[in-house]
């Protein structure tokens, strides 16, 4: 169990496996580069960071839930948490037992992505919520802004364990406080952090140092 004091922001699981070097500059280093993508992003967030609360038939809606976890030492807040109402007929008699099931939602302003970053990310948020409500969370929802539909997530036992390795190498790289070095990339050209990350002309300066390491010990 982690303390209060030693919770880290749930987004720092997606920034870690999107690129850990990201993941330091925000959290580490505490440097946030805006750009056309995350001001999209940070809009879209607004609309759904109300707190407030809504009923639509059988279906609760909670916005901008707080979470914690001090399993996994996160907190952060959910954009969206749906309650569905599920009764359970199995009892005898007349009697039906009522149940809200939990289903987090989280908006992105893009499309799915190759790597499970977003995944992640809800996948945390439904943890969370399962250590504070005392309940089982199945599956949850990814909605992007491009598409305008819902990718669901299920959170089987893979996708859980990933998540758990990511809360713990989260909290080993900030505890570190060490930057790593870039490795450029595809997904480098849309980060908002490439002009000041620079991961071609770092990489391209160690290539030609090790160039020149290389001759020096040859001759």
């Amino acid at each position: 169990m982690y303390s209060e004091d030693d919770l880290i922001p749930l987004s720092a699981l997606q920034h870690l496996i999107f690129c850990e070097r990201q993941c330091a500059l925000i959290h580490i280093e505490q440097v946030w580069v805006e750009n056309l993508f995350t001001a999209e992003g940070r809009i879209m967030h607004e609309r759904v960071d109300t707190g407030n609360k809504e009923s639509r038939g059988n279906i609760r809606i909670g916005y901008s839930m707080p979470l914690r976890s001090l399993r996994l030492g996160l907190t952060g807040k959910a954009d969206v948490v749906e309650f569905h109402l599920l009764s359970d007929n199995s009892l005898s008699g007349s009697k039906s037992k009522v149940k809200w099931q939990p289903f987090p939602v989280e908006y992105k302003r893009g499309r799915p992505k190759k790597d499970s970053c977003d995944k992640v990310q809800l996948c945390a948020q439904a943890l969370c919520l399962e250590e504070m409500l005392n309940t089982e969370i199945p599956e949850g929802a990814l909605f992007y802004g491009k598409t305008r539909r819902r990718q669901d997530v299920e959170f089987d036992r893979a996708l859980r364990l990933e998540t758990e390795n990511a809360a713990k190498r989260a909290h080993e790289l900030i505890n570190a406080g060490k930057t790593p070095k870039p490795v450029y990339s595809k997904k480098c050209d849309s980060c908002s952090f490439v002009g000041l990350c620079l991961p071609k002309t770092i990489e391209k300066n160690r290539s030609v140092n090790r160039y020149l390491k290389n001759a020096i010990q040859k001759l």
